[in-house]
């Protein structure tokens, strides 16, 4: 099965540009194996770099309250190929719980679901993600579209609970007088049966990296902290339903206003649909005259939510599936999906390439000019030891002791450097060590346990309130500090790195930059999304207040410990890649003097002739500049792969020499 859409064709460009960066990489990598230049931490380096580009994910977050058409949409973008609706889409609510859809190689197609008394705990979806037996895993049938349809159904299953018990689940409050409107005459509310469910499928769009995000309105996303913290803040793209039915509700507002809008800053790929144009069409009404209610509802929309007119897209969900399956054309343009299928993925595919292509760029860079550095540094050396050599021809052995004198005084001063190097790798690990006391994952763990006891102590709104400001107080204060740390380390490797170049010639490098900004930045938007939403639950009785807050403190804390936890791979990088070019260059200095030593003993003992020990420098001369245009050919190939666009025709990857020059 194949997917024809803009967005399908874009992702299938994307994929094939990931891949291909990625073997240009692992060439690079294969290449520095066979020309023994490579050591541990560059191989490690690399191999996390391809390890991204493999795990690269496009995270697509559909929006709405209930009955706006999501599911329907979904079923029309991605699953018409199947001929059928595979997510159920009917009238009333159809998606339960929050549904994520994404394809998992290494596990056999399923739904897992997670049952909704798991709300009575404070655990949070991310930790019961570790515990597979914790979910009701459902086999799924890619064989049968009505299989598979049936399996898909029990994701919107619902259970009659007493109100008490909906209560601890937190999916009513006690002093929301709306409850008793859904209250039956035996005192039971319905309820989801699932908290959350995750669809593994094969599609081709989920197999290239692809994950839907299917919630279900407002008042998930206000009791369910995983969607407020972590699920819609990190999607790539947002896709908001509106319905030409409903108007812009309330509710609508509140969802765009305190969920989406809030996160526009930094998401460039937000969506505004209005769905359910069909209920416009009017055989009676001129296409003239229905185009311009269309038009009007737009404006109205755009209005409300404080929009352009052209930033909202008008379409019929249900007539572009019909469209799809049938394959009617005329009908298909007239739904407007095509235009909204164009705009999420020129929205969607370029932003996250641009990226990936960034980071990768950066990563790389570096590696490429610490091996164009250190082969410069070699090549030097080996021009050097050149001149000297052919400066003995003709000349006595008394010169040719003189300069061997000359090579041991240097190779001596360079020992004692040396020492001064070992030092500084003491004073290096009590930085490194310094940094990882603000930054490590014992710091943050006992942050988060200091205020999940200040917070059991005290239940009451200023109690709660107070040891969740300190919470964030103490989390930024730590990136506060470990980015007086990362200056006090960089100055240092700076002020090294400059020494070795003035009193021993080395190549001059710049130690590369690390920041803890974007982390600072974003503890600074979780404290924000937090506090709008305690002051949501200001209201509330003390004890239903706890509950919820604790709710939302044990994800709202699990995201935090994500952030800790990929801060520290970054920093643990960070500091491998500053001290790696310093041991690099220090090894190959020290190998150098060592062998211009042994030469110019060797000539003085008359083990070898003068004009023998030329010619294989020569040949090591001549090696060293075809590693250089080598690994020239390499940069370019590696540059040339970031650069091309999803858009473009992708080339065969140039094949490059992995054999050792001799």
């Amino acid at each position: 099965m194949s997917d024809s859409t803009p967005l399908g064709e874009q992702l299938e460009h994307y994929s094939l540009w990931r891949e291909n960066l990625s073997l240009q990489i692992d060439r690079y990598r294969i290449w520095l194996h066979s020309e023994e230049i490579s050591d541990w931490q560059i191989d490690l380096r690399l191999q996390h770099v391809i390890e991204r580009l493999a795990e690269d994910k496009l995270n697509v977050a559909f929006v709405a309250e209930f009955s706006r058409g999501k599911s329907e949409l979904i079923n029309a973008i991605f699953f018409a190929d199947y001929k059928k609706r595979l997510l159920p889409s009917t009238a009333g609510r159809t998606t339960m719980c929050p549904t994520e859809l994404l394809y998992d190689a290494h596990k056999p197609p399923s739904v897992q679901l997670l049952p909704i008394t798991t709300r009575s705990t404070n655990t949070s979806i991310t930790e019961y993600k570790r515990y597979p037996d914790e979910w009701t895993t459902l086999p799924l049938d890619t064989e049968s579209a009505d299989a598979m349809l049936q399996t898909l159904k029990q994701v919107s299953e619902t259970q009659m609970v007493s109100r008490a018990e909906a209560e601890q689940y937190g999916l009513v409050h006690a002093q929301d007088s709306d409850t008793d409107l859904h209250v039956d005459e035996n005192g039971q509310i319905e309820i989801p049966r699932w908290r959350h469910a995750i669809i593994n499928f094969p599609h081709p769009l989920l197999k290239r990296g692809l994950v839907i995000l299917d919630t279900p309105g407002l008042n998930a996303i206000g009791t369910e902290p995983e969607l407020t913290f972590n699920l819609l803040p990190n999607a790539h793209a947002i896709v908001f339903l509106l319905a030409a039915d409903t108007g812009v509700t309330k509710s609508d507002i509140d969802i765009w206003r305190n969920h989406i809008a809030s996160l526009q800053g930094s998401h460039r790929g937000h969506l505004v649909v209005l769905n359910k144009i069909d209920g416009l069409w009017d055989d009676i009404k001129s296409d003239e005259e229905i185009a311009a209610e269309i038009r009007s509802q737009v404006e109205r929309s755009a209005a409300l939510l404080g929009l352009y007119s052209n930033q909202i897209y008008p379409i019929s969900a249900q007539k572009a599936l019909l469209a799809k399956i049938s394959d009617d054309t005329a009908l298909l343009a007239k739904s407007g999906l095509p235009t909204l299928e164009a705009a999420l993925s020129e929205k969607l595919i370029p932003s996250k390439q641009e990226i990936v292509r960034e980071a990768t760029s950066n990563e790389i860079g570096e590696l490429l000019s610490n091996t164009r550095d250190l082969l410069s540094a070699r090549l030097k050396n080996i021009d050097e030891q050149l001149d000297e050599l052919i400066g003995l021809r003709g000349k006595n052995e008394e010169v040719v002791q003189h300069m061997m004198q000359k090579i041991e005084v240097e190779k001596a001063e360079f020992e004692r450097a040396l020492q001064q190097f070992h030092a500084l790798r003491s004073v290096f690990s009590h930085h490194s060590n310094s940094l990882f006391s603000h930054l490590g994952m014992d710091r943050v763990k006992n942050e988060v346990h200091q205020t999940r006891v200040a917070m059991e102590n005290s239940r009451f709104t200023a109690g709660l309130q107070h040891a969740m400001n300190g919470f964030f107080t103490k989390v930024i204060h730590n990136f506060e500090q470990s980015t007086e740390a990362i200056e006090e380390i960089k100055a240092m490797m700076t002020a090294m790195y400059r020494k070795f170049r003035d009193e021993h010639g080395l190549a001059e490098i710049t130690p590369p930059n690390y920041s803890t900004f974007k982390y600072q930045k974003e503890m600074k938007r979780l404290e924000e999304s937090y506090n709008t939403h305690f002051n949501t639950l200001y209201n509330l009785l003390t004890n239903e207040q706890y509950t919820l807050t604790a709710k939302f403190f044990e994800t709202l804390a699990s995201r935090v410990i994500s952030i800790y936890e990929v801060a520290n791979r970054e920093a643990d990088s960070w500091l491998k890649a500053i001290m790696s070019p310093m041991e690099t260059q220090v090894r190959e200095h020290q190998m150098q003097l060592r062998r211009r030593l042994e030469s110019v003993k060797r000539i003085h003992r008359a083990t070898d002739t003068l004009e023998d020990r030329i010619a294989e420098l020569q040949e090591m001369q001549r090696n060293a500049n075809g590693q250089l245009q080598a690994l020239e050919q390499i940069r370019a190939e590696i540059e040339h792969a970031l650069e091309t666009t999803s858009h473009d025709q992708l080339p065969q990857p140039a094949k490059i020499n992995v054999f050792r020059s001799v």
